[in-house]
């Protein structure tokens, strides 16, 4: 221990160090966690919690965040969230393999419309809908007048 450091500077600096190590321990389990409740779409149980006539505009933000599009039409104002899931395209067979190329036999006319057609393969995975779900405010803009959940 140096001389010139009191006890207390010894205990703050412990502190200090042990809020460090529990933020880099905390760190990933904050980051793991952020990723689960983003990347599975619309809760159905969050969905259920929804009670026309009585749900807030405070609790649905805090519920499913800020809505993908917003829409004010003359019976109030309208949340629209949509999820994605990625497409999965079955793979080609061996049949679909010969379809991807045609050639022609003979190109010896200027006006033969016969060319090699290859299809390009697409650059990755496309994402379909999942789910949606549509939320109309009453006339005070804070209320749930409706609400529609679809699944896909």
């Amino acid at each position: 221990m140096k001389p010139s450091q009191s006890r207390s500077q010894n205990l703050l600096q412990a502190g200090r160090r042990a809020a460090l190590l529990l933020m880099i321990f905390a760190l990933p389990l904050l980051l793991g966690a952020w990723s689960i409740s983003t990347s599975k779409g619309i809760n159905a149980r969050y969905v259920e919690r929804i009670q026309d006539g009585k749900t807030k505009k405070p609790e649905i933000l805090t519920l499913f965040g800020d809505p993908q599009e917003t829409r004010r039409m003359p019976e109030g104002l309208v949340f629209v969230y949509k999820s994605f899931r990625t497409k999965e395209t079955p793979s080609p067979s061996w049949k679909d393999k010969d379809k991807e190329t045609k050639t022609s036999a003979a190109v010896d006319s200027p006006y033969s419309l016969e060319q090699t057609l290859k299809r390009k393969p697409k650059e990755g995975p496309g994402q379909e809908l999942s789910s949606t779900l549509i939320i109309l405010f009453g006339p005070d803009g804070e209320t749930v007048q409706s609400h529609e959940f679809k699944q896909y």
